[in-house]
């Protein structure tokens, strides 16, 4: 499946990206900023995430609120997310409402700050505090968003700490700070607009321009340190967390290619080969085999600078002690690099990939993000098109030159969650020099 892009520039620097639609009446508008956690600096860990926040608070024409208020009223939904190297704003409303939404998302792009207040900072400072508590602090195995990349990547790397920010760091966010984020990182010219679905492409380009070409463009954002990293962690890392649980779940983490590199695809395979749905080794061997977990998957982080991570995530069956769990998971990963993986492997979750990569698209609010996250990442919205083929051209040869070169056991980072009742017994988490956790949630 080929979808139509369209792609333009406006004078401040804009990236704008359309693709026509007209399978239903709607039409989604997609906003990605190039800022993530991995842009904060010491001290202000969490702004992104706080960020993503204030932007729903309303801006010099738009009350605090109204930008949910308006678009629900349209017979729209919207929302937002953060990761570590971007942050989007997404709606999709029906196809009379597109200028509805991008006159929303101009509004606080261009006219934020003199619609930001001390009480809306410290309003949504708790909110995110709350969130905290609720998704990470007080969530069984929550904590664990934080402490992977914390034991996967270097303390000065900024993919190390948390997404979601220290509590302290947050106490810390002053207005001045938020004033200055803001004004580095989200500019037009750090922005890509995506539109997909019912639209005219000539009265789109119109309301664009007409709503978002006069925005300036900004200064220019700091550079990001050398994020390149070794192609493994070079000795088993591991860290046990006594937590709140009922049983005992690993998370066992391998240093892999960054996404969008021909190496990064047949990582992508070989982990769809062990954790991609019930047919995947992991889950055959490990949940119906051998009963010694409850559910078995594997995923990557698609991190496309620096180095990507590949998570097996395993939790084990009520009757499995931690160590028969360990000692099942890594023995999974050794015998895939003992047998290898096969064609009819590579086949069939190239299959599963592909049918899943043509239904996104399919999908108006999907289609728009992956053309935000192209452009944004590559500068290229057209390699949405090409990810199908790219997985097909990846060989068996490839699949297992990554397995041998990046499953072994001196790549292999262990962050195990075990019954607190059961820690005594589970050997102590080592501390592994500049890899120590910094904080504990």
């Amino acid at each position: 499946m080929r979808i139509p892009i369209d792609r333009f520039t406006l004078p401040n620097g804009l990236r704008v990206v359309l693709s026509e639609d007209h399978t239903a009446p709607l039409v989604a508008v997609n906003l990605w900023y190039h800022v993530g956690s991995a842009n904060e600096r010491h001290g202000r860990t969490g702004f992104a995430h706080l960020f993503e926040h204030m932007l729903f608070q309303g801006s010099a024409n738009v009350g605090a609120n109204e930008h949910f208020e308006l678009v629900q009223r349209a017979g729209g939904t919207l929302n937002g997310s953060t990761w570590l190297d971007r942050t989007n704003y997404f709606e999709t409303v029906p196809s009379n409402q597109l200028e509805l939404a991008l006159w929303l998302e101009a509004n606080r792009m261009g006219w934020l700050l003199p619609a930001m207040t001390q009480q809306k900072l410290d309003t949504q400072r708790d909110v995110v505090q709350n969130e905290r508590r609720w998704s990470m602090d007080n969530q069984p195995y929550g904590s664990w968003w934080e402490r992977l990349p914390a034991l996967c990547y270097p303390v000065e790397h900024p993919f190390n700490h948390s997404l979601i920010g220290s509590m302290a760091d947050l106490d810390a966010a002053s207005l001045d700070d938020i004033a200055t984020f803001f004004a580095t990182y989200y500019t037009p010219d750090n922005a890509v607009l995506s539109i997909a679905g019912d639209f005219d492409p000539a009265e789109a380009r119109a309301m664009v321009e007409r709503q978002f070409g006069a925005i300036p463009r900004g200064q220019g954002k700091p550079p990001l340190p050398d994020m390149s990293l070794p192609p493994t962690f070079g000795e088993p890392l591991r860290e046990v967390v006594p937590d709140d649980v009922m049983l005992p779940r690993l998370f066992l983490a391998f240093r892999s290619p960054a996404f969008g590199t021909d190496e990064y695809y047949a990582a992508s395979v070989a982990g769809a080969v062990l954790g991609l749905k019930k047919s995947s080794r992991l889950y055959r061997a490990l949940v119906r085999e051998q009963q010694v977990a409850a559910d078995a998957q594997a995923f990557t982080y698609d991190l496309s600078k620096g180095a990507d991570l590949l998570v097996v995530d395993v939790t084990a069956r009520p009757e499995t002690t931690v160590e028969a769990l360990e000692a099942a998971v890594h023995g999974e990963i050794d015998r895939m690099l003992r047998e290898t993986v096969t064609q009819q492997e590579i086949d069939r979750v190239v299959t599963l990939i592909e049918t899943e990569l043509v239904a996104a698209l399919q999908s108006a609010s999907e289609r728009a993000d992956r053309l935000s996250m192209f452009t944004t990442y590559f500068g290229d919205p057209g390699l949405v098109n090409e990810q199908a083929d790219r997985y097909r051209a990846v060989t068996v040869e490839r699949v297992n030159a990554f397995v041998r070169e990046r499953l072994v056991h001196e790549n292999r980072a262990s962050l195990l969650y075990v019954p607190r009742d059961e820690a005594e017994a589970s050997e102590p988490a080592p501390v592994q020099g500049d890899l120590a956790m910094a904080e504990a949630p």
